[in-house]
């Protein structure tokens, strides 16, 4: 875990909700059905897009961003992405934070 790389991702207000909202989907996302399982799989990208309010394009790139630095996961199913946070990522980012910080 690149940990420069990781801060730079969360200095965003946007991103940090995103974040946020993935820890409890079912609270943030709650007309939000899928025909698979959410837990599992995830939020699709334009209802992350909708919440958010700001263009497909922006909320991609944010996304992007934070799939590359490990912060979440995404699986593509046909032509749609779901986004879920890695939780293992966050039980080591807390890690360093109480022991490197």
């Amino acid at each position: 875990m690149d940990q420069i790389e990781v801060f730079k991702a969360l200095s965003n207000k946007t991103r940090l909700q995103i974040l946020a909202w993935l820890k409890e989907p079912d609270l943030h996302f709650p007309d939000y059905k899928t025909t698979c399982d959410k837990e599992n799989l995830g939020v699709c990208v334009g209802h992350i897009q909708q919440k958010a309010g700001l263009t497909q394009s922006t909320i991609s790139e944010y996304l992007s961003l934070l799939q590359r630095v490990g912060l979440v996961t995404a699986t593509r199913m046909g032509k749609w992405t779901y986004y879920k946070r890695n939780e293992a990522a966050f039980t080591a980012l807390s890690k360093i934070i109480s022991s490197d910080i």
